[in-house]
């Protein structure tokens, strides 16, 4: 998906950004700013699957995502990586569960919000997905 040859930043140098300087600036708010971001940056580079939403995961090196659990009107989803490169303890996944609701409801076109369940003992980050199937999602038409 974004396989390109462009060069990578290093784990130090996103842990700079993601960690120190991102929670310094939103403070109190990051949560809240960051899962408006990730809902953003979804729609900046949408995914038109399930496979393309788990290889942005991947490519973006925000870890490995996988389905563990699938109902009429939710989904679970697990995040693991390196624990040095997660950084459970020290890292908000707001920006993560943002991504994850907006991409589900383009996808599914219902009102949908995602929740973030850091799981320390395991090194892991469970995602649980709601839509709401009375809440649908008009899609608008630009106008010429």
């Amino acid at each position: 998906m974004l396989n390109t040859s462009s060069p990578t930043i290093s784990s130090f140098g996103y842990e700079i950004i993601r960690d120190h300087i991102l929670s310094t600036i939103l403070g109190k708010h990051e949560d809240d700013v960051l899962y408006w971001a990730g809902k953003e940056l979804a729609r900046k580079f949408p995914c038109k699957s399930q496979d393309e939403l788990i290889a942005f995961f991947a490519d973006a090196c925000w870890g490995n995502l996988e389905l563990m659990k699938e109902s009429k009107d939710g989904r679970i989803f697990q995040l693991t990586n390196d624990p040095t490169i997660l950084q459970i303890g020290l890292r908000s996944f707001r920006l993560e569960a943002g991504f994850i609701a907006e991409q589900i409801q383009q996808a599914k076109g219902y009102l949908t919000e995602c929740y973030d369940e850091k799981r320390e003992k395991q090194q892991n980050v469970m995602f649980t997905v709601k839509w709401d199937v009375k809440e649908r999602i008009m899609h608008t038409v630009p106008t010429e």
